[in-house]
């Protein structure tokens, strides 16, 4: 049995800067999973501001995270005695496959009321679906779900923080 790729959207790291009890229980109990908690670089876009308290939060918790392609940012897969392994989804990114089956669940996802289409929350559900076994921490279930629904993955989770 593998272990779930832990994904994060927005929710999740303003739950984290935020310093609310569940999302910081989970982010610690995760620390000891073979792949690091993915966050998307627009994820982190959306959140990141030039607040120094917010700032401080946030890199505290990107040491254990791990942004995909991004030079400065933690491996993917940590360290065992055989070495580090690599994670392929995270080493290819997305392909212009991807960008289109994210724009078509962007277009088919039926979202709740006076919800909008949400281009980062879909490529989180991309991402976590390339993965496989994946669970997706989010403030937003629904929202993320309406993704799932349309891309189908076979093993993706969502958990709501």
């Amino acid at each position: 049995m593998s272990t779930r790729i832990p994904v994060y959207d927005s929710g999740m790291l303003i739950a984290l800067a935020d310093r609310k009890a569940k999302a910081v229980y989970l982010h610690e109990a995760l620390k000891a999973t073979p792949h690091r908690a993915l966050v998307l670089g627009p994820v982190l876009a959306q959140v990141w501001r030039p607040n120094p308290a917010l700032v401080h939060a946030l890199a505290t918790v990107l040491k254990d995270c791990s942004v995909p392609q991004a030079r400065g940012s933690a491996p993917p897969m940590r360290e065992t005695k055989a070495g580090r392994p690599e994670c392929i989804a995270c080493a290819t990114g997305f392909d212009l496959t991807d960008w289109r089956r994210i724009g078509t669940a962007l277009g088919q996802a039926e979202l709740p009321p006076k919800k909008r289409p949400d281009a980062v929350d879909a490529c989180v559900a991309l991402a976590a679906a390339k993965h496989g076994s994946a669970v997706i921490f989010t403030s937003d279930p629904d929202d993320i779900a309406a993704y799932l629904a349309v891309l189908n993955p076979t093993d993706v989770h969502v958990h709501a923080v």
